[in-house]
């Protein structure tokens, strides 16, 4: 994405608050997230609205951050009938039926340990490269692993609000 403005963003900057709040809920989940993106509003460019979103996730307190993960379904079960998961998700949709059980229980065996849904940016990666997340960081310390679903989340949200922003160009 330039650094320049972009039709998407100028619709972005002018939609109505209330219309803002459901688009910005599509990116992510967690509300004082979508407050900071709304209140910093009207954005020069994508990068000050990508680096707002990187500031906002950044800030988010343990329970914004568990309320922002709440929104996502676990790896290799997307949401019926939302595209967004369906397209992150890619990976998985062509892994063997073995790989898919092996995810579901390392989903919840991670779910067990953490309390939240395992949260990876899964653009572009393959089932097994998710997997392999999965049983790499499923011994993390809490802290450890808040850290890494913070950095997660900020990179499904940056490609979220890219598309945003980009869609119908």
């Amino acid at each position: 994405m330039t650094s320049s403005s972009t039709p998407g963003l100028a619709r972005f900057n002018t939609l109505a608050d209330d219309e803002a709040t459901t688009a910005l809920h599509e990116v992510c989940a967690g509300e004082a997230w979508g407050r900071e993106i709304l209140s910093r509003r009207p954005y020069a460019t994508a990068e000050a609205l990508l680096s707002a979103s990187d500031a906002a996730t950044a800030a988010l307190t343990t329970e914004e951050l568990a309320e922002a993960m709440a929104g996502h379904p676990p790896i290799g079960r997307p949401k019926p009938g939302d595209p967004t998961s369906s397209r992150e998700q890619r990976g998985m949709a062509g892994a063997t039926e073995e790989l898919k059980a092996e995810m579901l229980e390392l989903n919840l065996a991670y779910q067990e340990r953490f309390g939240h849904v395992f949260l990876i940016c899964a653009t572009g990666a393959t089932g097994e490269q998710m997997r392999d997340a999965v049983k790499s960081r499923i011994g993390n310390s809490p802290e450890q692993e808040r850290g890494i679903v913070r950095t997660e989340l900020g990179k499904i949200n940056r490609i979220r609000l890219t598309r945003l922003v980009t869609e119908g160009e």
